[in-house]
């Protein structure tokens, strides 16, 4: 079996990440964070996963007044995602971005996003304060994401208070909420590129793990590297 090394940028909750795709066999993780100075790492990297965590500060999509709706914020670590972002693009090496991850690609992209759900008048999206918030998608079934996961409706974990507006360019939004937030969004033009997929969701602490919106998201994209 191929083995591949996957690099996870650091958060708070980093273990779950390394965790998740610890379990395939075969697979090595390199944490990448700007404590660490190592988005050049990412070269070295067969895959990269963009973690969950903080805000993207607001002036990287040009919208600085929206600051007041954020949470917490590191700009060291939006400045640092996008070197490896830059990493992304220069070597071609698939991606799976979770949560904050789909929020700091599609600003990468040239992209915008909603600073506070709630305010800008849809359901919240944030989690419990002791677990997540679950409900139904819809898959759009010309996309990626359905063919991986064979689904056009699915049950997803919810644990954000932000989410994409103005997709970026080249990219393409692939699954929405009931509301119409945007759950997953992937490239326009899949032929001939490396794996990509943005999801909204958490798919390495659901609940079922078993879920297409988890398992197959996982092995996709590891079998997207191996087969390279």
């Amino acid at each position: 079996m191929k083995k591949v090394r996957i690099g996870i940028t650091d958060c708070s909750k980093y273990v779950n990440y390394e965790k998740w795709i610890l379990a395939e066999p075969g697979v090595e993780v390199v944490k990448l964070g700007h404590g660490l100075n190592n988005a050049k790492d990412a070269q070295a990297c067969d895959g990269i996963i963009l973690s969950g965590g903080e805000d993207v500060h607001p002036r990287y999509y040009n919208k600085p007044e929206y600051e007041k709706y954020c949470h917490e914020i590191d700009e060291k670590r939006d400045e640092f995602e996008f070197s490896v972002l830059d990493e992304v693009e220069k070597h071609q090496l698939p991606l799976l971005g979770i949560c904050r991850g789909l929020q700091v690609a599609n600003v990468y992209y040239k992209g915008t996003l909603v600073p506070d759900i709630p305010s800008f008048g849809k359901f919240n999206h944030s989690r419990y304060s002791d677990r997540d918030r679950y409900h139904q998608i819809d898959v759009d079934t010309t996309t990626e994401l359905f063919k991986i996961t064979g689904l056009a409706k699915g049950e997803i974990n919810s644990a954000h208070h932000q989410s994409a507006e103005l997709i970026g360019k080249g990219l393409v939004t692939n699954s929405l909420s009931s509301d119409g937030i945007v759950e997953g969004i992937e490239r326009q033009k899949n032929e001939g590129k490396p794996f990509f997929q943005l999801v909204q969701w958490h798919p390495e602490r659901m609940t079922d793990l078993e879920n297409p919106f988890s398992k197959k998201i996982k092995q996709a994209f590891i079998n997207a590297i191996r087969n390279r």
